[in-house]
């Protein structure tokens, strides 16, 4: 790979860091490490109190738009008069028009302001932009692209695959040089849209292993002493697609002579209300909601557990997961999976092989799921290890990384 000085690609998504997004800092930490030159710009500040050690390493500077104009308004003013300058700047206002047509929102005004903000402020030196999500964050990279006259690529991932129109994706998808999605699911979906047949490829963001320590010795508990109860742990924002409140329900059902201890860890909008239908049905003393926690803490509490659970859904604005990258970490722990067989989880764990999976929203499956791997620590220690085995042999991270590491070098070199 390069080792060039300066940087040559800007990678963009919508905030930065974020402790949810362990991928995304896995393959710029992952970029770095190739030797490509990159700078990070995001839509708006970070809003997590921490940090992961990853994006203590990561040491491309990072920009950061005005997240709303009025936050800055001489800021964006500049970007207006100097994208007025751009030889792009025709095509995008007639890009822009068109989409505002169908999109009579705030939320489009903002990401053309922030695009003349990007291309009014991006180094001479960078040659392509990087963008992760294919909605909001793709809009400004494809507005500024064209403004700068560069060429522009995308990482899409779940909500943006699920929520956005078909008119944006496949128009999008079109601009854009090439894009990677990271579950079979999404790329069957996008697929659908492309231009071209090559244009979008599935690549797995896999697991960096040499971040995650060998698992420990697992328990013999079976959930018959009160004093040593079961542990459940289950990590991931709390939003519906989570299917967190399924989870309750199936933990309230579990018979009572079984004694266990769930942990949550992330925030999420939905928190307090998860909190309150704890109370509601009686959980309250055998949940821990540790809230967002950094990767260290993560692994601890991984280490910890005697299985990890997460029964994921479509939400009802159409949102759903890809292939979770907190199930990858539990099997680096050799922890058995229950989960749902639904978007990007089969993908990596095979009923009965990996762990169980259940339909989504199927309160009473899982439930029994749950109760069945409990009282087995045996059961437990043979799907743990098979999913540790499915990490290392089929997940390792580097691929993937090798792959977009070479096409954004080759990206910036075309234009070069």
């Amino acid at each position: 790979m390069t080792t060039g000085t300066a940087p040559r690609i800007a990678v963009a998504m919508k905030g930065y860091p974020r402790l949810s997004e362990t991928f995304i800092a896995q393959e710029l930490l992952g970029l770095q490490q190739r030797g490509l030159g990159f700078e990070i710009w995001s839509l708006r500040h970070p809003t997590d109190g921490a940090k992961h050690l990853m994006h203590h390493q990561i040491t491309a500077p990072v920009r950061y738009l005005p997240e709303y104009l009025h936050d800055d308004p001489r800021r964006v003013a500049r970007g207006v008069l100097g994208a007025l300058r751009q030889p792009g700047f025709r095509k995008l206002l007639a890009l822009f028009l068109r989409d505002f047509a169908r999109d009579r929102t705030r939320n489009r005004l903002r990401r053309f302001g922030q695009a003349c903000v990007m291309a009014h402020e991006l180094p001479a030196d960078i040659r392509h932009l990087h963008v992760h999500y294919l909605h909001t964050p793709a809009s400004v990279i494809r507005y500024a692209a064209l403004l700068r006259g560069l060429s522009w690529s995308f990482s899409a991932h779940a909500k943006d695959i699920w929520t956005t129109a078909d008119w944006e994706k496949r128009e999008k998808i079109a601009d854009a040089a090439w894009g990677v999605t990271c579950t079979q699911d999404g790329f069957r979906e996008l697929g659908r849209l492309s231009d071209r047949p090559d244009k979008v490829s599935l690549v797995y963001h896999g697991l960096d292993l040499a971040r995650f320590p060998p698992p420990v010795p697992r328990s013999v508990r079976d959930g018959s002493d009160p004093a040593d109860p079961v542990r459940f742990v289950t990590i991931g924002r709390a939003v519906a697609k989570k299917g967190f409140d399924d989870l309750l329900a199936a933990l309230a059902q579990l018979d009572g002579e079984l004694h266990w201890q769930l942990t949550h860890i992330g925030g999420g909008e939905m928190l307090k209300a998860l909190q309150e239908k704890a109370l509601t049905l009686g959980l309250g003393d055998r949940i821990v909601w540790a809230g967002p926690k950094p990767q260290d803490e993560v692994i601890a509490a991984l280490r910890a557990a005697d299985l990890f659970v997460l029964p994921s859904k479509q939400a009802g604005d159409g949102d759903r997961d890809g292939l979770p990258n907190v199930v990858m970490e539990a099997a680096s722990q050799a922890l058995p999976i229950v989960a749902t067989d639904f978007a990007g989880i089969p993908e990596f764990v095979r009923p009965g092989v990996e762990g169980l999976l259940v339909r989504p929203g199927d309160i009473e499956g899982l439930a029994a799921a749950l109760a069945e791997l409990a009282c087995s620590p045996q059961q437990r220690g043979q799907l743990g290890y098979r999913a540790l085995a499915r990490l290392t042999g089929s997940f390792s991270a580097a691929a993937g990384l090798d792959e977009i590491a070479a096409r954004l070098l080759a990206s910036s070199e075309d234009v070069a």
